[in-house]
């Protein structure tokens, strides 16, 4: 029964946990389903110098208020040679609003030009520690992880707030909730400030 326990405790813990600024992109080589019916990897997706993973979905409201910026993004982002990727986790909507179907069709309406994938089981979100969307992860060319957090804090001056003012959405489920705080300074630091290089 102790062990059972221990086991319980240890996985709790685990789940509570969310990258750190400096650590190793995780699950590299995992497949994920993009909305052109092809496999792909974050290790297929990377840049020359880093790669931009945003964990989003077709419906959430914050992702609604920050996705015009997600062309601007990318037009900034790959040019400079990053990879940029948009990951949908909502398993519990992928039979219906977040199927691979209507994440096409979602994709087209807003003129995506970079890769917009499914992470089957959310395996991709627990391993990142990712729990709200939209949510950022920037890598530099060595894959160590340089900002984690919202892409800027502009959607907090929207008149219809959403999560008691905060910039995220908890409304999509990855997994189970655990309550994490994201710390107030990677609240308000401003993605497009974040250099990929890495100092080393």
């Amino acid at each position: 029964m102790k062990k059972i326990i221990s086991v319980f405790i240890f996985l709790s813990i685990l789940s509570g946990m969310e990258l750190e600024i400096g650590s190793t992109m995780p699950k590299k080589k995992l497949e994920l389903n993009d909305i052109e019916g092809n496999k792909v990897t974050l290790s297929d997706i990377k840049g020359e110098n880093g790669t931009l993973i945003i964990f989003s979905c077709n419906t959430c409201p914050w992702v609604i208020k920050w996705e015009d910026r997600y062309l601007d993004i990318a037009n900034k982002y790959i040019e400079k040679g990053i990879g940029m990727v948009a990951i949908n986790s909502n398993v519990a909507r992928f039979e219906n609003v977040d199927s691979i179907e209507e994440m096409k069709k979602h994709s087209d309406k807003m003129n995506y030009n970079f890769t917009y994938a499914q992470d089957t089981n959310a395996e991709l979100a627990y391993a990142f520690g990712a729990t709200k969307t939209p949510h950022v992860y920037l890598f530099n060319r060595k894959n160590e992880l340089v900002y984690r957090g919202a892409i800027d804090d502009n959607a907090r001056s929207a008149k219809n707030r959403w999560n008691n003012g905060e910039p995220y959405c908890s409304k999509c489920k990855f997994k189970p909730s655990n309550g994490h705080q994201y710390s107030r300074q990677n609240r308000k630091q401003k993605l497009s400030n974040t250099r990929t290089q890495s100092n080393g």
